[in-house]
């Protein structure tokens, strides 16, 4: 069985204003050379879905990866146009695993794992503000969480947690629940105990953007 040992850092890339490059450190602890490919995605977001088109806005360089048994890569991610931006723009970065060329299937390429990377682009001037509208509704198949972003900046949403009126807390999320990308809106099926009051005033505690925060959370009619 093949076990990966591929370690990534930074988690996350942050390209500021007036920065054109900026690079991730892939290691391989193994005892066995790791092969991989590179690529860069724009990433937008529709509804339930997370959404990656390809870019030459941002590309990876090297694309194609070797890396010795305990050794390391630079990859290099580079904007190509080095113009101002009026907005934050997004990206994925996943890194593939995939078979030595040796190995290779004459049928495509075979990607063991993956892993994905985002990556930021600022606008100049100060960090964008973050404004978000929580609402929760039931349809057919469960409870929805929709999350809007009405700002300029990213949120990255965790230890999402509902607070009903009578002040007991519903955890929703544990860990990572997503992202929600400036200018969208995204929303997850999520799972509530049967029976739970959602009476006004309710409310929403997460970890957003690694910080504590609590926000209103309002019912939308079911669908």
């Amino acid at each position: 069985m093949h076990a990966s040992s591929l370690q990534i850092s930074p988690v996350m890339v942050d390209l500021q204003a007036g920065q054109n490059a900026a690079g991730i450190r892939l290691r391989n602890p193994g005892d066995q050379p790791l092969y991989g490919q590179v690529r860069v995605f724009r990433w937008d977001q529709t509804g339930d879905d997370d959404v990656l088109e390809p870019t030459e806005e941002v590309v990876a360089s090297p694309p194609l990866i070797r890396i010795p048994s305990r050794g390391e890569q630079l990859v290099r991610l580079i904007r190509r146009d080095a113009a101002d931006i009026s907005a934050e723009h997004s990206y994925r970065v996943l890194v593939d695993e995939i078979p030595s060329p040796e190995s290779a299937t004459t049928n495509g390429v075979t990607i063991r794992l993956r892993y994905s990377v985002p990556v930021f682009v600022e606008p100049p001037g100060q960090p964008g503000a973050l404004q978000l509208a929580w609402s929760i509704q039931r349809d057919a198949q469960g409870w929805l969480l929709r999350v809007s972003n009405r700002g300029s900046r990213r949120g990255q949403l965790s230890a999402v947690q509902l607070v009903t009126a009578d002040g007991k807390l519903h955890p929703i999320n544990r860990g990572l629940l997503g992202y929600a990308l400036a200018g969208k809106t995204r929303q997850w099926r999520i799972a509530l105990e049967e029976g739970i009051a959602l009476q006004a005033p309710l409310k929403i505690r997460a970890n957003i953007n690694a910080q504590p925060a609590e926000a209103e959370l309002s019912v939308d009619p079911q669908r």
